[in-house]
Parts: C-alpha cells; structure tokens; sequence
C-alpha cells in the first residue's frame, strides 16, 4: 500500500501543478476578451481568433483544473447530505462513485475523444469561421483533461481505501479551504 500512496501522491503533485498553472489561463482569456472588446468598439477593428482564443482557453480552465478540484475534494457534491455521514460512510461513498461512476465516464469520454483529435490533426482542421483556429489543440484538451481527472480518481480511491485501512487520516483527502 506504500508504493501506492507513493503514486498516490505523485498524481496529485502533477494535477495541484497544472491546475494551479491552467487556473492563470482565465486571467489571459479576461485579457484577451477586454482587448477584443477595445479593438472592436474603439478602433472598429476585430478578429474571429481573438473570440476563438477565448474559448480555447475558457475550454483549457475549464477542462484540465477539473482534477485539480477534484483532488482538493472541491467538485459538485451533495454535501448536505454527505456531511452529516461518517467518515467512513463518506470514504465508501467516494469509493462506489468512483468505481461505478467517475472512472468509466472518463474513459469512455477520453477513449472516444481520441479519434476526433487524430482526424483533426491529420486533416489539419480550422474553423469554418473566417480567420479562425486550428481546432487541433483544443481537440487535444479533452483527452489530456479527462486522462488527469482519471488518474485523480484512482488518485482518491487509493487515499479511500488507506483511510479505511487506518493508514493515513481522513484529513488527508478532506477539503483544504482555499489557499492557494
């Protein structure tokens, strides 16, 4: 169980880095958008890339910090409920979801987004609209996100089964408040 924790730990290295790295992706989109807005209704000049831009990066936050949140316990729960368990009960509850929920979803998600990306890049796909993207990279999102957000619950599963083993504390998977 050591040599688990040990990639335990190592996963939620990786997804606390890029989250908090990805998370400054949303300060450049507001930058980018409040410049769009300026170029467009100051100087009567724009671009369907800087709009696109945009949603790239919304759709790179919103994507690859999922992990994040759900290794600092910060996902769509229903704590009214949750906390007035156990917990252990919490621990079995994240264990069942995880098994029977969130790890197939993910891989079914990232499997099939798979091929999507391949055909993009092959045939090099753009944006119907004009001056836009490449649509590529943001292909790629999908499957990376949904890649972390995997390991992450296997990730938390570990944390789950070493709590009811009694081998680490519970405040070892329990929301950390927001620091950053």
């Amino acid at each position: 169980m050591a040599s688990l924790l040990r990639i335990s730990a190592f996963i939620d290295a990786l997804n606390e880095w890029i989250g908090k790295r990805v998370a400054w992706l949303g300060l450049l989109a507001v930058v980018i958008c409040t410049a769009t807005a300026v170029a467009r209704y100051a100087l009567n000049i724009g671009s369907n890339a800087w709009l696109e831009i945009q949603w790239y990066l919304n759709a790179a936050v919103f994507l690859l910090v999922a992990a994040w949140a759900l290794k600092r316990n910060e996902h769509v729960r229903i704590d009214v409920i949750a906390g007035r368990l156990s917990p252990r009960a919490q621990a079995w509850i994240d264990i069942v979801g995880s098994i029977f929920m969130l790890l197939p979803a993910v891989t079914i998600i990232a499997w099939y987004s798979w091929p999507s990306l391949v055909n993009s890049w092959q045939i090099q796909e753009y944006s119907s609209d004009p001056g836009g993207l490449i649509r590529w990279p943001v292909r790629l999102v999908i499957p990376v996100a949904f890649t972390l957000l995997g390991l992450q619950g296997i990730s938390e599963l570990i944390k789950r089964v070493a709590f009811l083993k009694g081998l680490i504390p519970a405040s070892s998977f329990e929301k950390k408040g927001h620091e950053a």
